[in-house]
């Protein structure tokens, strides 16, 4: 899976989504230290270890780099960034049944503005699966020869003991 480029200084307005989703019952915030333990065990739970990992360092800093999005008491998707290497945004995922709602999108442009702010001109979408979403969101292209980027030699846990 290829990286992509993001341009922050051309990034949509998330303004409109997040309000749109606020009117569904769903709140898009930035995640609180306080919840660290409940937020990393449902991404264990629902995305795997590996991106459980990756969030954690997230709630080391200060502010928390990982975005959810929640409906009540319930997440339903996160963003993070800075969390494998600084200017990389990920991991992220959204429950499958609250795909295509626009939590993705919205948790994404949370991500890249707070990117932005602390002053990137570019952002980094590491190893990428779904590489239309991020060229349809924020215009992200593909990186060329960055397969298997960072993640290579990544250790997968059939052989460590």
């Amino acid at each position: 899976m290829q990286d992509m480029l993001v341009k922050l200084y051309e990034l949509p307005d998330a303004r409109q989504l997040t309000e749109r989703l606020a009117t569904q019952g769903i709140a898009i915030r930035p995640a609180l230290a306080a919840e660290k333990q409940l937020v990393e065990q449902w991404i264990q739970r629902e995305f795997g270890a590996g991106w459980a990992s990756e969030a954690s360092v997230c709630f080391s800093r200060q502010p928390v780099s990982c975005i959810l999005a929640l409906e009540g008491q319930q997440i339903l998707g996160f963003g993070c960034y800075e969390t494998a290497y600084r200017n990389f945004f990920g991991p992220t995922g959204v429950l499958p049944q609250q795909r295509g709602r626009g939590i993705g999108k919205a948790l994404l442009l949370h991500c890249l503005h707070a990117m932005k702010a602390l002053g990137y001109g570019y952002a980094i979408i590491g190893g990428v699966g779904p590489a239309d979403f991020y060229r349809k969101a924020v215009g992200a292209t593909l990186i060329p020869g960055s397969d298997p980027g960072i993640y290579r030699g990544l250790l997968r846990g059939e052989e460590v003991d």
